[in-house]
């Protein structure tokens, strides 16, 4: 009997590429090491790898949505490069305060419910990998387990991401992240 489909969501500033606040150009985007070791080990265990980021740059006018294609094409080729593949991107191009409220803008769980129904994935055979309050939030909200990493904002995450139980593990970077799912998966399939 095969294993049902698995996914990792991925936020991307400070998870996968070091938080720039709000880059606008491809060329600023750069994987971390451990993040592609990490995507590669995901994607040889057969996990579908899916980006979820919000991206209020574009409503802040920082970035057109051009731009924002370019910058995920960016991000897809050096996730190639480091031997993996993103099988999906979504992007919440909103800001409350300019653009009003949203169920996309992480911590709603919108990108992730879209997902999880686009890949048909059962919210229990999904993870996500973030480094913010509001992407573990976003994963709770939809039923997914999350992992916190400690890249980004993640060591000032940790404190308030324990005491309200929004992490089921932390680890160092995404390549400690992969070890910790993959680990887990094993666990729940003895």
């Amino acid at each position: 009997m095969s294993s049902p489909r698995w996914l990792v969501f991925l936020d991307r500033d400070g998870t996968l590429v070091p938080d720039l606040r709000h880059p606008s150009r491809p060329g600023q985007l750069h994987l971390y090491r451990a993040a592609g070791i990490g995507l590669r080990a995901l994607g040889r265990a057969g996990a579908i790898l899916v980006l979820v980021s919000n991206q209020s740059a574009v409503a802040r006018g920082l970035l057109t949505l051009p731009g924002l294609r370019r910058m995920d094409r960016r991000l897809k080729a050096l996730v190639r490069a480091a031997g993996a593949r993103i099988a999906r991107a979504y992007y919440c191009p909103h800001f409350p305060g300019i653009t009003g409220p949203c169920a996309c803008r992480k911590p709603e769980p919108g990108m992730l419910r879209a997902g999880l129904c686009e890949q048909g994935v059962r919210p229990r055979d999904a993870y996500l990998i973030g480094d913010t309050l509001g992407d573990l939030e976003a994963g709770r909200r939809a039923g997914v387990t999350t992992v916190l990493v400690l890249t980004g904002h993640g060591r000032a995450a940790r404190a308030e991401a324990l005491r309200r139980g929004l992490a089921d593990a932390v680890a160092r970077d995404l390549e400690g992240a992969a070890r910790w799912i993959l680990a887990e998966r094993a666990r729940r399939r003895n």
